[in-house]
């Protein structure tokens, strides 16, 4: 935090130690847009440098907000963004297969995006408003799986795999910080291995067939496993300092697909190595040490299960890309939080940024803020 009588109040209490952070991944995000462009600000690196501007000062205005209001917008956003959900499903635009966007003229939403946070928020707020006693009840499950199970059913619809898994992912965790017992949670694993072959049934063509190739690759190494291919190719030939800014050859002969958007850390780790992999890795998990330490210095239920959530939402991004990449996971669709080209994510990733400098500023000025 910045203390000088030059700087205002509202900008020198904010924690100007992730914003840099933040601030310097993206910053290494649109370097490697603008390699991967062929040294060219168009298309990528300079629209989102401008999203990334204009979403940075809206979580600087969420981080104002106190936590009464937030809990106020929680109940109402829920059900405006699943009526945007379904919305989509009726009058969304279609790109790639999938219906996920509305178009509302000078944006294009996509909803889904959204329920990434609010999912968790919804859940703390649940929680908050339970009596303790009522933890270990049915009464504290069967509503919270309903929260969660309309949106993500309503995502994949779509289809969207990988946000529908996101959103699911995110109320289970805030799920269990709540206090809910190990054993259900255990029960609930152990209770969809039966229900696999009937979700597997219901799954779209290529979403099973990125299951199989990401079992066997070689199954399909010009078409469905192309895309994993490519990627260990690129990450593997950037050695351990890289071939050099500007001087990947996957992404710039074209042999990387969606090098600018999923696939992006292999474009970035083909031209700076093992050694900018590690380092953006590092400042990623700054970001979401943070935000753990958030949740512990918060005073209330709600600010305590709202932090963890949120800072656990930023590792899912940042994992399950990854584990994308390297051929560790099945292909989603998952970006790289402000690093993959695309607003959707920027928005976000700084919407979550907002909210939990919201309550780390809370939890500094509780007499006067969250009281």
């Amino acid at each position: 935090m910045i203390r000088n009588s030059l700087v205002p109040a509202p900008l020198a209490q904010l924690p100007w130690r992730v914003l840099l952070t933040v601030i310097g991944i993206t910053l290494f995000g649109l370097t490697v847009l603008y390699s991967a462009a062929g040294g060219s600000l168009e298309p990528w690196a300079l629209g989102q440098g401008t999203r990334f501007c204009l979403f940075l000062g809206c979580a600087i205005a969420i981080s104002r907000l106190r936590e009464e209001h937030i809990k106020q917008a929680v109940a109402p956003a829920y059900v405006i963004l699943c009526i945007a959900l379904i919305a989509t499903e009726l009058l969304g635009k279609v790109a790639g297969g999938s219906q996920r966007w509305l178009n509302l003229g000078i944006i294009r939403l996509q909803p889904s995006e959204l329920m990434k946070p609010l999912i968790v928020l919804t859940l703390a707020r649940f929680y908050d408003l339970l009596p303790a006693g009522e933890i270990r009840r049915w009464t504290a499950i069967w509503p919270a799986l309903l929260l969660i199970g309309v949106p993500a059913g309503l995502i994949l619809i779509q289809p969207d795999l990988g946000t529908a898994t996101m959103v699911t992912a995110g109320g289970i965790v805030t799920m269990f910080l709540a206090g809910l017992p190990l054993r259900l949670f255990v029960g609930g694993a152990l209770a969809t291995i039966p229900l696999g072959a009937a979700a597997w049934g219901m799954l779209h063509d290529y979403q099973r067939n990125r299951v199989l190739i990401f079992l066997d690759p070689d199954l399909d190494p010009l078409g469905k496993g192309y895309h994993i291919t490519q990627s260990k190719i690129a990450i593997g030939s950037g050695g351990i300092f890289g071939k050099g800014f500007l001087n990947g050859t996957q992404s710039h002969l074209d042999y990387l697909p969606e090098g600018q958007t999923d696939f992006v850390f292999a474009t970035m780790s083909e031209e700076w190595g093992l050694i900018g992999g590690v380092v953006l890795i590092l400042a990623y998990l700054v970001v979401v040490w943070w935000g753990m330490g958030v949740a512990q210095r918060a005073e209330t239920r709600f600010a305590r299960l709202s932090a963890a959530g949120l800072a656990t939402t930023i590792f899912f991004y940042v994992a399950v890309n990854l584990m994308m990449v390297m051929g560790l996971a099945p292909v989603v669709g998952v970006p790289l939080p402000l690093f993959s080209y695309g607003g959707s994510a920027v928005m976000t990733v700084l919407i979550i940024l907002g909210l939990l400098m919201a309550i780390d500023r809370g939890q500094r000025h509780s007499g006067s803020t969250f009281r």
